[in-house]
């Protein structure tokens, strides 16, 4: 008989009651208060007539009391159903209805589900568990093949699917997921994903299974969170997605390494690193144990990548990783459903099997029965064996069929990923318009600047074989993707269909949506006639009235500079004013204006956007600095000012630092909310 983590729970309650498992913000729950919680709600729960096998649907929010909840529901032998914690009203009766489940707990208002949906607040279930009478309750364990679990997966049809797991698959996925990565007891890992999802759920269920600590955090926007949250809780280990990677890359620049570079062990899942990513983040964090992690909501995480080891070996680096020995078995399939001696030039459809896999899909027979055949759970996608390893070439309808050659996608994608003007990209096979070789690889890029598509094509030229050879770049601001920050294809699909969409962009658009500040700047010097050029763009910004009462002072040698940032520094500091730093731009813009302008401000901005903007579109870096509004008449800014020649009568309004930049500046979250069609 396979063990609970309810009956872990409880050990866990004895032996270590005041360790800290479940973190959220300033709230947590030791291991005696997580099994006092799940008690009183599993106690609640039967008195509101929950059952053994009574589904119970509910909202997974990053909280302490979404763990406490679906504890609590495993410990009436009630079967969790797990919401999306941001689902529409609508979609959460979906899965209400198709479940057929019992009760909802959530704290979203559910007014147009109607009276014959159960409903209760999930907030106030978990607060009144503190109240309930737990001493005539009692934990009847369950049979190992009884339903723990419903993970509604939409798929590639979206078409919703309920994934059944038993206590048994339940209790095999966190095993792997204990061996496979290694959580040791005195952990902290930090959890930022949604907690409805297989990979989130895998790994809290394996840390709190371990005894450790998991610090909840909600969503991945901002890399700041995840910085704080590794201090104030001393995190060792972190589990998120590739895409992740690249925010983190991206908001945290050169205090990456810094942050994480103390940790034990991070685990990507829901997607595999690049080769490029694999290589860079092994090198910046060369102490750091690296996992990617394959899996699916039918399987749990089943085949595992010590990236670490993988990237010594240029054979290995591309491999979606092993199977674990002993736990998970590995079979590939020609088209008839066969077995076959599989390698690069001969893939086929993976397999798997082991205890970790479903029971089921709820109430779908059919797509049961072709998943799982003879014991074996058949995925959708295409691979082959090598040296132990499985190397993945993509879902079986993304392989694209060149003239009768097979292209894998993933193929293509981890030859361009490399090229060092290439941020991120996607390839999907398109129809060949020409009626020759049925389909083309389309390439989907977003790039960094200096990026030609000439050189570009030299480039993959050079390093595959010709019919893999994209045969058509279509370049985006960013990669579409999914709730899990996967790529989505089906996305990508309908960008291609819709071609009079990719028309709107344009490269002022492009500039615009591209440029971010950059406070960091090569030695790298300005071309003079770019210079005029941006400063021209500068004074072609409107001005009211046309008055044109503006001032463009322009610092080009370094001395200058620095003079005046040292003077900034020193009067802010004196007038307690911040000042945000900037290292090495080869230029200065001083945008000062008439202060009897009404327009002045509005002026000064236009102007300020302008000369930012053609800076962008040449590849130069900029960044808007305001320090001289308040401290234009404040000692010593005033004397360098004057110096400078800046007419008495002005404000500076905005202070441009240019320059090559040294890294990609830091993109952040902007709000959509804010435009009203009337």
């Amino acid at each position: 008989m396979t063990d609970t983590l309810v009956n872990r729970m409880a050990e866990l309650c004895e032996n270590c009651p005041d360790k800290t498992a479940v973190v959220f913000k300033q709230e947590k729950l030791t291991y005696k208060q997580l099994y006092g919680k799940m008690s009183g709600i599993s106690q609640i729960l039967r008195q509101n007539g929950i059952r053994k096998g009574d589904r119970i649907a509910f909202s997974a929010v990053s909280k302490p009391e979404m763990v406490a909840i679906y504890f609590g529901i495993q410990m009436c032998n009630a079967v969790a159903v797990f919401l999306d914690k941001n689902a529409t009203a609508e979609n959460m009766r979906k899965i209400y209805d198709e479940s057929g489940s019992k009760l909802l707990l959530t704290d979203k208002p559910m007014k147009e589900s109607g009276n014959d949906c159960n409903i209760m607040s999930l907030r106030a279930l978990y607060t009144k568990a503190d109240e309930a009478d737990v001493s005539s309750g009692s934990f009847e364990k369950p049979e190992e093949n009884d339903l723990a679990e419903l993970l509604f997966t939409t798929g590639t049809t979206g078409v919703p699917k309920g994934v059944m797991l038993t206590f048994k698959s339940v209790y095999h996925i966190f095993m792997n997921t204990i061996e496979g990565i290694g959580i040791q007891p005195d952990d902290v890992l930090l959890l930022p994903l949604p907690l409805n999802h297989s990979f989130a759920l895998r790994v809290l269920r394996a840390v709190l299974y371990q005894g450790a600590t998991v610090v909840l955090q909600n969503g991945f926007t901002f890399a700041r969170e995840i910085e704080n949250n590794v201090i104030a809780f001393g995190c060792n280990a972190l589990a998120c997605v590739p895409a992740s990677y690249e925010v983190m890359r991206s908001q945290m620049q050169d205090s990456f390494a810094a942050v994480l570079g103390n940790m034990r062990l991070i685990e990507f899942g829901a997607g595999s690193l690049s080769i490029r990513q694999r290589r860079e983040i092994t090198e910046l964090l060369p102490n750091v144990e690296i996992y990617n992690t394959w899996g699916s909501s039918e399987s749990g995480g089943a085949i595992f990548c010590n990236v670490s080891e993988v990237v010594k070996n240029e054979m290995h680096i591309g491999a979606l990783g092993k199977p674990l020995t002993g736990k998970v078995c590995v079979k590939i399939l020609d088209l008839e459903g066969n077995t076959i001696e599989s390698d690069a030039a001969h893939p086929g459809r993976m397999a798997l099997k082991g205890d970790m896999q479903m029971a089921g899909y709820w109430n779908n027979q059919s797509a049961t029965g072709e998943t799982l055949k003879d014991g074996w759970l058949l995925t959708g996608d295409m691979a082959y064996l090598q040296d132990g390893y499985v190397f993945m070439l993509g879902r079986a309808d993304d392989i694209i069929n060149v003239g009768g050659e097979k292209v894998s996608p993933i193929e293509v994608e981890n030859i361009a990923g490399q090229y060092e003007f290439i941020k991120e990209c996607a390839c999907i096979g398109a129809e060949d318009e020409k009626g020759v070789l049925g389909q083309i690889p389309v390439l989907f890029v977003v790039t960094k600047s200096g990026y030609l598509e000439e050189n570009f094509v030299k480039y993959l030229s050079a390093k595959m074989e010709r019919y893999k050879l994209p045969q058509k770049f279509i370049k985006l601001l960013e990669l579409p993707r999914n709730r899990m920050q996967k790529i989505d294809r089906r996305a990508l699909r309908s960008i291609l269909e819709e071609k009079d969409s990719l028309a709107f962009m344009n490269p002022v658009v492009e500039a615009i949506l591209k440029r971010r500040s950059i406070r960091k700047f090569t030695d790298q010097e300005i071309d003079e006639r770019l210079l005029d050029m941006v400063l021209k763009c500068g004074y072609h910004a409107p001005s009211g009235h046309n008055m044109q009462s503006w001032r463009f002072t322009v610092l080009t040698k370094t001395a200058d500079i620095l003079k005046l940032k040292e003077a900034a520094k020193k009067a802010a500091q004196e007038q307690k004013i911040p000042v945000y730093g900037f290292e090495n731009p080869k230029v200065m813009i001083l945008i000062s204006n008439d202060t009897r302008n009404v327009n002045s401000c509005q002026d000064a901005s236009c102007a300020a956007e302008n000369i930012m903007l053609a800076a962008q579109s040449y590849g130069i870096g900029s960044v808007w600095l305001n320090p001289l509004v308040t401290l234009r008449d404040i000692e010593p800014v005033k004397s360098v000012l004057d110096e400078f020649q800046v007419p008495k009568g002005h404000t500076v309004w905005a202070s441009v630092a240019l320059g090559y930049p040294v890294s990609e500046g830091v993109k952040l979250q902007k709000k959509t909310d804010v435009i009203k069609y009337i």
